[in-house]
């Protein structure tokens, strides 16, 4: 299953008149990171940056000279989201200013089928909240000191983390070692990444006490205890034993 972790800076809150000015997203794929990443920001083409969203993002007007506009990026765009699903907090916001920018280029908007809400399941998790990005990261031990201002890249990477562990699996998977990086100038970050086997196996957490306190309990339940398929020792063993 491929999933785009995924985050827009804009220049205000109306996607019918605002703008998308930052974009960034992380590929998952079975909620392991491939590595891959496409972040670009965005030339408004004149649209001003509202003083309050600024205040959030950091973004200004001059950090946006020379960048491409939207419709210069669109099909690279497409290219990373095709056939994945895409993932982001309070999505309706993102993916509102997503549509607009497509429609004013002729394109369909995203199917909302494909599109999960980060924030909607955390609601339902964490009903007494508060249920924001930064809350979250406290709540599940994710450093987050060095977001000092909202960015749609590092925003996406330290979602990616809040979002395994809202659905139950482990911040580890995300830990993942890097052992290559090669940066294309388009835009898309490809990374190799690979797991290291442990160097010392875990030892045994179960003792033989353990053991022998488990086969008695087996042994209570049946000749057909599902345990038994288990160990086809232990069941030969049994249905060779005396009555």
């Amino acid at each position: 299953m491929r999933e785009i972790i995924f985050d827009t800076e804009t220049t205000g809150l109306d996607p019918r008149e605002d703008r998308i000015i930052e974009f960034g997203g992380i590929e998952l794929v079975n909620k392991f990171p491939t590595g891959r990443s496409f972040h670009y920001y965005i030339n408004p083409q004149g649209r001003a940056i509202h003083p309050e969203a600024q205040a959030v993002h950091g973004i200004s007007a001059t950090d946006l000279v020379g960048k491409p506009s939207f419709d210069q990026i669109v099909t690279e765009l497409e290219h990373f989201i095709e056939g994945a699903t895409l993932v982001a907090h309070n999505a309706n916001f993102d993916i509102g200013f997503l549509n607009s920018e497509f429609s004013r280029l002729g394109r369909g908007p995203i199917d909302p089928g494909l599109v999960i809400d980060t924030l909607a399941i955390a609601r339902r998790k964490h009903p007494m909240g508060p249920n924001s990005l930064d809350a979250l990261c406290r709540r599940y031990g994710i450093d987050n000191s060095h977001r000092t201002k909202h960015g749609a890249l590092l925003d996406s990477e330290l979602l990616a983390e809040v979002y395994i562990e809202l659905i139950g699996g482990k911040q580890a998977a995300l830990s993942l070692e890097v052992q290559a990086t090669t940066v294309v100038v388009t835009g898309v970050t490809e990374v190799t990444t690979v797991i290291r086997p442990r160097e010392r196996p875990l030892a045994p957490r179960l003792g033989s006490q353990d053991v022998q306190a488990h086969r008695a309990l087996v042994e209570t339940l049946g000749a057909e205890a599902i345990w038994l398929e288990t160990d086809p020792a232990y069941r030969r063993e049994l249905a060779e034993a005396p009555d």
